[in-house]
């Protein structure tokens, strides 16, 4: 009885709330998955996006005498306040042991499987390569194969479900922020995701997961979803979110993407440009050791960019390309880091820039990766 009061206080609550996400995420799904832990000992992977309706689904699960063992988080940490590449420490929520999985160990270690007997995952993704809570999800399934515990996924909405676009990782490039053979941008939600490393053999020695994914329910692939809870600390709004395949790039070049700004992955810059938006990148929440610290960068505000809704079909990368250009001779011998490669998930895309191809001419030569990857991705789509 206790359980259905609060599953349908909680219906009631976003029968009636304007937030999307309220209305299509794990909220809808509590009678789905209730049964599956109920009476169970379980451990959660969660972060700051992890709510269900208004309650974050550690409180909501606690609240139905749910037994949760462990809490392990991603990257940024349980409350979302680490650094993009900032080791995650443990800690305790409500008696709670939280565990890190974003820094020495990014897997669940084999230990902590005899406390518990399921795990639930319930993470905010965005859809993109790079953004890391895919690879913690490879290797949470990996985990769980490898001690014969079931997982169970609450799929989210993803706001880059319209396209697939971006060179194919080359897997001698792979790393955390690109662990298989995917595009930029896959167009999947992580639950769907999920089903492929599963289906296609991708965790270690072959391993397949006992696995779950709770779906998303009235949801449709052309649903743009409004996040009231940002994923990570530097994208703070969907138009964040939206130019984070197209500017990420910028994390591997000498270009500040306005880390330390109010406005992160919605403008880029440099101190030697010539352009009249001006911005100075400082220590905040979200970027502790910000690039150009204290230094006044010239550069572009993308602050308004989604509004037109063009870039939703493909990644922009005349960003990247008219910034090389742009840079004087000294600058561009430095333009790029060790880091772009791991973005691009090769070492062409680099020097294509470098040897002065355009953006169509770049985008011809993923084409043949990307059909094939389609037909993979095709096998494990859950939504019309």
């Amino acid at each position: 009885m206790k359980i259905y009061i609060l599953y349908l206080v909680i219906s009631l609550m976003c029968l009636f709330s304007s937030n999307s996400i309220c209305q299509t995420a794990a909220l809808n799904q509590i009678s789905d998955y209730i049964d599956i832990i109920n009476n169970k000992k379980i451990a959660v992977v969660a972060n700051q996006s992890s709510f269900i309706g208004e309650t974050h689904i550690i409180d909501t699960l606690l609240s139905l005498d749910i037994d949760i063992k462990y809490i392990f988080t991603p990257e940024h940490g349980l409350n979302g306040n680490y650094d993009a590449g900032e080791e995650v420490e443990n800690s305790i929520y409500k008696n709670i042991p939280v565990i890190s999985l974003y820094g020495d160990k990014k897997y669940i270690e084999d230990s902590f499987f005899e406390f518990f007997e399921i795990v639930l995952f319930d993470l905010q993704d965005v859809g993109v390569r790079f953004y890391t809570y895919i690879s913690t999800l490879h290797y949470v399934m990996e985990s769980c194969a490898k001690n014969n515990t079931q997982l169970v996924v609450l799929d989210r909405p993803n706001p880059h479900l319209q396209y697939v676009d971006g060179p194919v990782l080359d897997m001698n490039y792979k790393s955390f922020v690109g662990m298989h053979p995917v595009p930029v941008v896959y167009g999947m939600t992580i639950g769907e995701y999920s089903k492929m490393i599963n289906g296609e053999k991708w965790l270690d020695s072959g391993f397949v997961c006992d696995l779950i994914v709770i779906k998303i329910k009235n949801y449709k692939r052309s649903d743009i979803i409004e996040y009231n809870v940002p994923p990570s600390p530097n994208l703070t709004n969907l138009n964040s979110i939206l130019l984070y395949p197209s500017l990420c790039f910028f994390e591997g070049t000498i270009i500040s993407v306005g880390r330390g700004t109010n406005l992160p992955f919605q403008i880029y810059g440099a101190p030697y440009f010539n352009t009249n938006f001006i911005f100075k990148p400082s220590p905040n929440l979200g970027s502790k050791y910000p690039k150009f610290n204290g230094q006044k960068c010239y550069g572009y505000n993308l602050s308004e960019y989604s509004e037109s809704k063009t870039h939703l079909d493909k990644i922009n990368l005349n960003f990247l390309i008219n910034a090389f250009r742009q840079s004087p001779n000294k600058e561009q011998k430095v333009f790029f880091n060790s880091f772009f490669d791991k973005l691009a998930g090769n070492r062409d895309l680099k020097q294509k820039i470098i040897e002065g191809w355009n953006e169509d001419k770049i985008r011809k030569s993923w084409e043949s990766n990307l059909v094939e990857f389609s037909l993979i991705r095709k096998k494990y789509l859950m939504y019309d």
